[in-house]
């Protein structure tokens, strides 16, 4: 598996609109192949992280390269980041644990 971990700072006075920029890639993002999930959090700070899974670098490069993702891309930063930071990391070891609360 490969993820992709996206942090990034945004300009001031423009998170609604870049929301819903993110909100058109995540669903771009799940409509590639060996697409697994996509999730974006805001901390406290007002730092922005995103965390992108999928089954294969070949599926995260289509992703990468997928034309409509990277007139976004362009757009952001042109118009709304301050600053970002890519890492693209292939998992070496996962576990698991979902409590059963049924029981």
């Amino acid at each position: 598996m490969i993820v992709t971990v996206f942090r990034s700072r945004l300009l001031p006075g423009v998170r609604e609109e870049y929301v819903l920029l993110a909100n058109r890639m995540n669903e771009l993002a799940a409509t590639m192949p060996g697409y697994i999930s996509h999730k974006g959090f805001f901390a406290e700070d007002g730092e922005r992280v995103t965390v992108v899974e999928f089954e294969s670098e070949e599926g995260m490069r289509a992703w990468r390269m997928n034309p409509e993702h990277i007139d976004a891309q362009r757009k952001a930063r042109q118009k709304y980041y301050s600053e970002y930071h890519v890492q693209v990391c292939e998992v070496v070891r996962q576990s698991d644990f979902k409590r059963d609360v049924a029981a």
